[in-house]
């Protein structure tokens, strides 16, 4: 898979890796076809897991390398990393207060954003959307980084990430799928609005690929503004979800392998 990678272009190699993302979203909401409902204890589990992993691809995949970067284009090495993380989670916030969207497991009355008369469903699809942005973003700046040459990034490295980005898109495809088909949806259109919610991916992904080719001075910015806008998914969407009700311990490991399960990829492909 590498040597065929090696040969395409950045931004070929950016698409493909999120149309992968993508397809693994597709494919938790293809769970809406053998069952209406999920285990509670199933789900936070998943939910805990997709936690932990994009806090791990944030901190191995993209903080540690635009500190390094940082320091091998001459600048000061805190600067990129602090700055564009906090333009990452700054920008989410942003489109968080304006975009309407409805986190799993809330009521009509707790959406966010502007208040619309939107249907529940589209709400939902929305809140995963949100935070498949910056996932696909990461993809996109990581293999981006690749092209660059420079130690800190490789294609290894990028191409762990999207691995670990598509196992945690799993869950997420799962938990806009079931809980429409619990409200009555067919399964077809339950799986249809389940996999819509991950075709920003690919978009997201070509274009931080581009921006890190077209701008190499960016590079660094970039990938810690990717990691500031996955841990603010992380803080504001994923544990929330996570803890609610009873089987926290579940949601608890289930972080604490999705971070081991990332770290691994990294080291082991990095």
């Amino acid at each position: 898979m590498i040597a065929f990678l090696s040969s395409t272009s950045q931004v070929t190699q950016a698409l493909l890796a999120g149309l992968f993302t993508w397809s693994i979203t597709a494919l938790g909401a293809a769970f809406v076809f053998f069952n209406k409902n999920v285990n509670r204890r199933l789900l936070v589990g998943m939910l805990g897991f997709a936690a932990g992993v994009m806090i791990a691809a944030s901190c191995w995949s993209l903080l540690i390398p635009s500190i390094d970067l940082s320091g091998q284009l001459g600048l000061i090495p805190w600067v990129p990393p602090v700055v564009g993380f906090l333009l990452g989670g700054g920008f989410l916030y942003a489109i968080d207060k304006v975009i309407p969207h409805l986190h799993l497991g809330f009521e009509m009355s707790e959406s966010e954003g502007i208040k619309t008369s939107w249907q529940r469903s589209v709400l939902l699809v929305l809140a995963i959307t949100l935070h498949n942005i910056p996932e696909g973003l990461a993809v996109g700046v990581a293999f981006g980084a690749a092209a660059a040459g420079l130690p800190s990034a490789s294609l290894s490295a990028a191409i762990a990430l999207a691995i670990g980005i598509g196992l945690q898109n799993f869950p997420e495809g799962m938990a806009v799928s079931v809980p429409l088909r619990g409200e009555g949806f067919s399964r077809l259109k339950a799986f249809m609005f389940g996999q819509a919610s991950g075709l920003v991916e690919p978009i997201a992904a070509m274009l931080g690929a581009l921006a890190v080719i077209s701008i190499r001075s960016i590079l660094p910015y970039a990938m810690s503004f990717a990691a500031g806008a996955m841990i603010y998914v992380v803080v504001e969407e994923l544990i929330p979800e996570s803890q609610r009700g009873e089987s926290t311990d579940i949601a608890t490991i289930g972080a604490m392998v999705g971070f081991a399960v990332m770290m691994l990829l990294d080291v082991a492909l990095g």
